[in-house]
């Protein structure tokens, strides 16, 4: 991800000490988070669920995208250093090759994760505990996002 980090290098950075937080599970989002050094873990219902360490790698997008709450807890387990876009939708929609580097980062994790669920179901079969890799994989598979509204998003009666 070092594009991003060329990409950001306009963006303020803030430092963050071992065990501090950068972003809180269910706090309202809108902010993208750039780690420039140091080392994060990411929790989800207090499970760990990450270890990020690789320059460039965004927090945040997510929720961003979705206009949702944070879905992690995101702490520093080293001196990390962090760009901050405020504004993270304006930050994306900002550059095509943001965007492109989002989109990226996005395919690379789902990709890591369909990969796991796979793995997981190979190795295993139908062993207890694991029969809902499935399941998973199958609504993984299905899962469609809500349906595009035909139509443009401008204003249908302009000023001009």
């Amino acid at each position: 991800m070092k594009g991003m980090l060329e990409r950001s290098r306009h963006l303020p950075a803030y430092p963050f000490a071992a065990g501090e937080v950068v972003v809180r599970e269910g706090s309202p989002s809108g902010g993208i988070w750039i780690l420039v050094s140091g080392a994060l873990q990411v929790r989800k219902g207090g499970e760990l669920v990450n270890a990020v360490n690789r320059p460039g790698a965004m927090i945040g997008e997510i929720s961003v995208l979705l206009n949702k709450a944070y879905g992690a807890t995101v702490e520093a387990t080293a001196p990390s250093l962090l760009r901050h876009a405020a504004d993270g939708r304006a930050f994306i929609a900002s550059d095509p090759e943001i965007s492109r580097l989002v989109a990226v980062g996005l395919a690379e994790r789902l990709d890591f994760v369909t990969s796991y669920l796979s793995d997981l179901k190979h190795q295993y079969g139908d062993a207890p505990g694991l029969i809902m890799v499935s399941d998973v994989l199958k609504q993984l598979a299905q899962r469609q996002a809500p349906l595009a509204r035909p139509g443009s998003a401008r204003d249908p009666d302009p000023d001009y």
